[in-house]
């Protein structure tokens, strides 16, 4: 049999998944060869099953079957759990006792992407591990071909019925609209929504990988425009939306607000520091001050840490955390839980936190101290750039003798309130987000941010309209 070697694109290998365009930068025999690759490291630690899933993209069942080619090839059980979230796949890895996982995923990127995220035991693979991986494919540095073997296994009835174990709202019959968006979790939602409480009305909820209705990604109002007209119509008490892949959430409350993932995480926190009081609940760097104040008023140890799932994950295993979440809307419970970023998990959580309300979400998203922030910015720098661009402002900050985080790019903290520029570790852009507690000092915040990318000779990005009061 022919030695085994492969060349990634290198764009393809980010910091917490794999990641590229189909048919360009990310092939059937790049699916092959993460599984040889993978399926080795597994193989070499004394592992015998990787579990293994995939979402609803229409590349996804071609990826999925030369991934488990790859996996099988090192001699190792396959389990196949099919088409559902990614959240499942990592549910059955504790379920079925794997020894890694793999889920196949372009996440919330366009349809015409895809990628694999992965677990090595009940841990998230990611940084340098997924370097490594290029290495050994390069060098064809694997275990000896052998004759594995696949199996499928339905455990979308267990999942279900685990998340719902911990359904703490009594029998409140709260209204509510679900947007799996098309997306992998849209058959578990009407599994979860069968047996709540409640009355439930599910829109876009047949699996799609062109995405018909809007792109699923929760954190763009535009993508929200639906489930708000939805919420306002059926006078609901909330509306909850997935991204592509049910790992990240989108929750709008009864006026038909936004709430995003920080003010969700405030929510959250207030409730899992009754039981879990002085626990160390972590944010990623865009998140609001606002959240880490008051994570610290409900008696919280608030920890701001990089943005990035894997990244987050590490963080609560090394800190005992019950509870972490990103601006993205990636919510890790480990109250409870398993510590992973779980959609449908967090939307049960949440609505037994209503259900228990005496009032409205609206209210206590009316009650938050009042700033005006940008949302998440995104534009456009190659990525051979864009890290480049982050340590180039740093410099000039550091000069300047600014206030400076610099957890995961630049946190920069002024009289008018912060400003944040980073490097994504999904896409070619940089990420930007500003925090006042005014309007003029607003302006103030993205005139320094535009400021800075000029310097580096890009163009400022368009904040016209961009203003999000929360």
């Amino acid at each position: 049999m022919t030695a085994f070697h492969h060349s990634f694109d290198p764009t393809s290998l980010r910091e917490y998944d794999i990641r590229g365009i189909v048919g360009q930068t990310l092939k059937p025999e790049d699916a092959f060869a993460i599984g040889r690759c993978f399926g080795s490291i597994v193989s070499r630690g004394g592992g015998h099953k990787v579990a293994v899933g995939y979402d609803g993209r229409l590349s996804s069942p071609e990826m999925e079957a030369q991934l488990v080619a790859g996996l099988r090839a090192c001699g190792l059980e396959v389990l196949r759990i099919g088409c559902g979230p990614t959240p499942m796949l990592y549910y059955a890895a504790y379920a079925l006792s794997a020894d890694g996982a793999v889920m196949v995923t372009g996440s919330h990127n366009p349809p015409n992407y895809n990628g694999f995220k992965m677990m090595l035991g009940k841990k998230p693979f990611f940084g340098k591990q997924i370097q490594e991986i290029g290495r050994m494919a390069a060098e064809g540095d694997v275990v000896p071909a052998a004759i594995g073997s696949d199996r499928q296994v339905d455990i979308s009835e267990q999942y279900v019925a685990r998340v719902l174990e911990d359904w703490d709202g009594g029998d409140r019959a709260l209204k509510v609209v679900w947007d799996p968006g098309n997306g992998s979790s849209a058959e578990i939602v009407k599994m979860l929504v069968a047996r709540l409480p409640g009355t439930h009305f599910v829109i876009n909820g047949t699996i799609d990988g062109t995405f018909p209705a809007h792109h699923p990604d929760p954190t763009v109002a535009k993508n929200l425009e639906q489930i708000i007209a939805e919420v306002a119509r059926e006078k609901a008490d909330l509306g909850i939306a997935f991204d592509g892949d049910g790992d990240r959430i989108g929750v709008v409350d009864d006026e038909g607000h936004i709430l995003f993932g920080d003010q969700l995480m405030i929510v959250l926190s207030r409730d899992v520091l009754k039981s879990k009081p002085g626990g160390t609940i972590i944010a990623d760097v865009k998140a609001s001050q606002v959240l880490f104040d008051e994570i610290a008023k409900a008696g919280g140890n608030p920890l701001m840490w990089k943005t990035g799932h894997s990244l987050i994950k590490a963080k609560m295993a090394e800190t005992g955390s019950p509870l972490a979440g990103e601006m993205s809307g990636h919510i890790f419970f480990a109250d409870k839980w398993y510590g992973f970023d779980d959609a449908p998990y967090s939307a049960v959580r949440l609505l037994g936190i209503v259900a228990r309300m005496q009032g409205k979400l609206s209210a206590v998203r009316a009650a938050l101290p009042q700033v005006i922030n940008t949302p998440e910015l995104r534009f456009d720098c190659p990525d051979t750039r864009k890290f480049q661009v982050v340590a180039e402002v740093k410099d000039r900050l550091a000069a300047d003798g600014a206030k400076v985080q610099d957890v995961d790019g630049v946190r920069v903290l002024t009289e008018d309130g912060w400003w944040l520029l980073r490097a994504s570790n999904t896409q070619a852009v940089l990420v930007a987000r500003a925090e006042a507690t005014t309007e003029a000092g607003l302006d103030r915040l993205k005139a320094q941010i535009g400021h800075q990318l000029e310097a580096s000779g890009l163009k400022a990005p368009d904040f016209s309209g961009e203003n999000a009061g929360h």
